[in-house]
């Protein structure tokens, strides 16, 4: 059976992986050629792929990639999984999303199936999805379901084979389908009564982690008055085993889920009439974490941050991962760069950001800053050369110096 793949990205690309390892044919689609290009040489960008493997399914033709899609492909399932962001004032952008249906009605025929992994507002697949595959194709009997992501970067434990899947879809045949699509790589897959459930079950997942994170957020500045870090204190309530689940501070929230789905969960309620109150100020604060972070600096160092020196360590969202979608690294560089601070920043990871490249960990600087501390990052540099240095990263990890949040 031949399946394609809308979009090549952290999600599209390991669901054709594990696809053709199930025996599909998978055509991989992406709009970008460049992306592609890079792709067919195994320049994976993914920690979820192995570039060997991906070589060896792209040599036997279980992986096809390509920039266009053709009307001879007998495509029967479709998947999109393309980019869902948030544009310029955090409101929904599913410009792609429209893109990727488009493209689809192109070329469909009768009795295939789309399902929608794209993280999108309650009602996405029933009031966006089918209506408009519908309208341009004017394919009679397609079928359609929902499949949320819940893909985690550089996670080794909960991968897309052992993460449950929870699909649902506007009729039985398309649940079915679905359901056997899924089953041939993920070990455990629920289905749920209707469209809407499965997304907002997404929605809410990463809503619940945007409201705990800033909680710990706001209560580290009250730690901070008190002269302790707030991890000190988390590591110790965790101790109660029951009614406890611990979120440490941070500089902001980066990624592809955490700073993008609580709005468009907050969208789809404004869509009948709710605010939501929590979810918008749990935004905020979160935003607000690097300008925040950036004036306790300044009464730390006990004056103006003008002509200091300062180097970042990470400048993506995640330990291991080269992504910096939405990474508050960035903005917390750019605000200390607004302050008149001289930044560097040492990522090997992610090497190129901007125009700028990853520099290495220097001692000859007035301060440096942990975000992401990256494995093949060797904090010692500045250990042994006594460097002051202020420790934001987001885990318990003790890397030599305390928590400053």
């Amino acid at each position: 059976m031949n399946i394609c793949v809308v979009g090549q990205g952290y999600v599209g690309l390991p669901i054709s992986i594990y696809a053709a390892r199930a025996g599909y044919t998978v055509y991989g689609y992406d709009t970008d050629k460049d992306k592609i290009t890079e792709l067919r040489k195994g320049n994976i960008f993914s920690p979820e792929v192995n570039s060997e493997e991906f070589l060896e399914l792209l040599s036997n033709k279980k992986i096809n990639l390509i920039s266009e899609l053709k009307s001879n492909m007998s495509i029967s399932i479709f998947i999109i999984a393309v980019p869902t962001p948030l544009n310029e004032i955090h409101e929904p952008d599913i410009s792609m999303l429209k893109k990727a249906c488009k493209s689809i009605a192109q070329v469909i025929t009768p009795n295939s199936l789309v399902i929608n992994e794209s993280t999108s507002f309650i009602g996405t697949l029933r009031g966006f999805i089918k209506p408009l595959i519908d309208k341009e194709s004017k394919v009679i009997g397609l079928k359609y379901a929902v499949a949320p992501e819940r893909i985690d970067p550089g996670n080794k434990t909960w991968t897309v084979s052992s993460t449950p899947r929870i699909i649902s879809g506007l009729s039985t045949d398309a649940i079915n389908e679905a359901v056997h699509f899924y089953k041939s790589f993920c070990s455990i897959v629920r289905v749920v009564a209707q469209p809407e459930i499965a997304e907002a079950a997404k929605l809410i997942e990463n809503t619940f982690r945007q409201v705990n994170i800033a909680l710990v957020n706001e209560l580290s500045e009250v730690a901070g008055k008190y002269s302790f870090s707030l991890h000190d204190a988390i590591n110790a309530a965790a101790t109660k085993p029951f009614g406890f689940m611990p979120f440490y501070p941070s500089v902001g929230v980066g990624g592809h889920c955490i700073p993008v789905d609580p709005s468009y969960l907050v969208y789809s309620a404004n869509k009948v009439g709710i605010k939501t109150q929590l979810i918008n100020l749990a935004n905020s604060i979160n935003l607000n974490m690097p300008e925040s972070i950036v004036t306790r600096i300044e009464t730390y160092m006990g004056s103006k941050l003008s002509g200091k020196t300062i180097q970042i360590v990470g400048i993506s969202y995640k330990v291991d991962v080269a992504d910096t979608r939405e990474s508050p690294a960035i903005q917390l560089i750019n605000i200390l760069r607004s302050k008149g601070a001289i930044v560097t920043w040492c990522d090997p990871i992610v090497e190129n950001f901007n125009e700028e490249k990853s520099s290495l960990l220097t001692p000859n600087i007035d301060l440096g800053l942990i975000i992401t501390p990256h494995a093949s990052i060797d904090l010692s540099v500045w250990k042994e050369a006594s460097t002051k240095v202020l420790d934001l990263s987001t885990n318990s990890t003790n890397y030599g110096w305390d928590k400053f949040l």
